[in-house]
Formats: structure tokens, C-alpha cells, sequence
């Protein structure tokens, strides 16, 4: 069963860029924008995550922070943070267990997808895209988290 809107999100455990561990059900009280994202310095994912890095204050300013994730390692994420200035975690789900109860595991690697945990660890948004290609640029998810509140 994969996570559904309005549901409890599905507890996990990974590890930071910076080795650390991370655990979903010690972030209650926080509202957390979760993002999907096949791979780290691919060109879609790129354009993502700096789209979000670019608009980090319109999540501040809703009291979102965000959470990438993809199946690359610690390092990989650090590097790619690094290079492009990211100021959010990125989390290692290398055997893609968290990304297949999110329902974005893919018959190949991960799909890209968006979740809005609220301060209560229920699911408020929901989108897994049908193609890589596209991704929710930070307007949509800004005008989407503005809508629920």
C-alpha cells in the first residue's frame, strides 16, 4: 500500500549528505515539503531542486522546510549540494524502500514526486509524476501549500 493524501506518511530512517540519520517521525510539529528526485546532478532533478532553492524564502514564509531524496549516497548528495548551493537536507534511500511506500519506485530507479507532510504527520499533498520529464515548479507547490492553509 503506498501513501495516500490525508494519510499518516509512512515512517523512515535515512541517511543525510553529511552521514547523518534522519528520521521522519522525529520531525512532528514541522510541516515538510518531501521531494523525490531520480538522481543528483541530472538535469531535470537540477533544475528542480534550484528552482526550490530559489524560492526557499516563500517556504519559510509557510513554515515548509524541504527534504530531497533520491537513491545516491551521502557523498554525492553533499557534492551536489555544495555545488549548487542547496539549503535543505538530501536523504540516501539507495534500495529505494522509502520511495516504494511513497509510491514513486519506478520499474527503473525513482519517479519524481512531491509530498506535503503536516505538523501532524498527515499527507496534505500529493503529486508522483507519470513522466520524469516534468517536475511541480516551486509557484505550483507555493500556490498548492497557500491553498491548504
Amino acid at each position: 500500500m503506498t501513501a495516500q493524501l490525508n494519510e499518516i506518511a509512512p515512517d523512515f530512517s535515512l541517511i543525510d549528505a553529511d552521514g547523518q540519520r534522519f528520521a521522519l517521525s522525529e520531525q512532528r510539529g514541522r510541516r515538510l515539503l518531501i521531494v523525490f528526485y531520480p538522481g543528483d546532478d541530472t538535469p531535470v532533478c537540477t533544475r528542480q531542486l534550484c528552482d526550490y532553492r530559489d524560492g526557499i524564502e516563500a517556504f519559510a514564509d509557510l513554515n515548509v522546510d524541504i527534504i530531497g531524496i533520491s537513491p545516491d549516497d551521502a557523498e554525492s548528495h553533499r557534492k551536489f549540494r555544495e555545488r549548487h548551493r542547496l539549503p535543505f537536507v538530501l536523504l540516501s534511500d539507495p534500495d529505494l524502500d522509502v520511495a516504494a511506500q511513497y509510491g514513486c519506485k519506478a520499474l527503473i530507479g525513482m519517479k519524481r514526486g512531491v509530498f506535503l507532510i503536516d505538523e501532524t504527520g498527515r499527507i496534505r499533498y500529493r503529486h508522483v509524476e507519470a513522466v520524469a520529464l516534468f517536475r511541480r515548479r516551486k509557484e505550483e507547490l507555493v500556490k498548492a501549500i497557500e491553498a491548504l492553509q
